[in-house]
């Protein structure tokens, strides 16, 4: 970065990013790279055998939690899904704003569709967003998103011990992803309440536990 920034004369920027938790880095996906620049790319389809579908998104260290409500969605209730990696949130609500602004002011002219509508084009199930940031940076994205988009979130404030209690704590670990996706297919009708409830338990949900927001 330094060479083709400082001798190559390249405009750019690079930074590189130090958190506290080690995990596997998994190989870039193919023809990813244009999406990771624009903000998002799908990082995999898993097909189960029942007959609905989410579409999952998740951002930072909390991606990999949204892969494993992936695997829970599909093992323990049927559940098919694609995982969307966001690399960038702000990303796709500027560009998703500029064709906003651009189609607002230019009546006459086709409509431009923002890299966000493009991809989402055509996709099946409601949508559920969780990242380690505040509910308000993923849902900047939610006006595009077909049917709206429920998000996961770190709001409130935080005491727990280990990662894992953390991410219970605030609602954003895998099994209660998995209990977003549930409940938004139950909202379209397309699972009972019952088995939302039944989720609950079979995912060691606390129905009771304290509101991080409150907690």
């Amino acid at each position: 970065g330094l060479k083709r920034m400082y001798e190559d004369g390249e405009t750019a920027i690079y930074y590189i990013t130090l958190e506290n938790e080690n995990y596997h880095m998994p190989e870039m996906p193919d023809g990813c790279q244009e999406g990771i620049i624009r903000g998002m790319y799908k990082l995999a389809t898993v097909n189960a055998d029942g007959p609905h579908r989410v579409q999952l998104f998740g951002s930072g260290a909390i991606l990999r939690e949204v892969s494993r409500a992936q695997a829970l969605l599909a093992e323990k209730f049927g559940i098919s899904s694609d995982v969307w990696s966001v690399t960038s949130w702000t990303e796709l609500r500027r560009d998703a704003g500029e064709c906003q602004r651009w189609n607002l002011l230019n009546p006459l002219a086709p409509s431009r569709v923002s890299y966000l509508e493009e991809q989402l084009s055509g996709v099946d199930g409601p949508c559920v967003a969780a990242s380690d940031y505040l509910r308000c940076l993923p849902e900047q994205i939610s006006p595009w998103i077909p049917g709206g988009l429920l998000t996961l979130g770190t709001d409130g404030m935080g005491r727990s011990e280990t990662r894992e209690a953390l991410r219970r704590h605030f609602e954003v670990d895998a099994e209660c992803v998995a209990l977003a996706a549930l409940h938004q297919l139950s909202q379209q009708g397309k699972v009972d309440k019952t088995t939302v409830a039944e989720a609950i338990k079979i995912l060691n949900i606390d129905p009771e536990k304290p509101s991080p927001l409150f907690a």
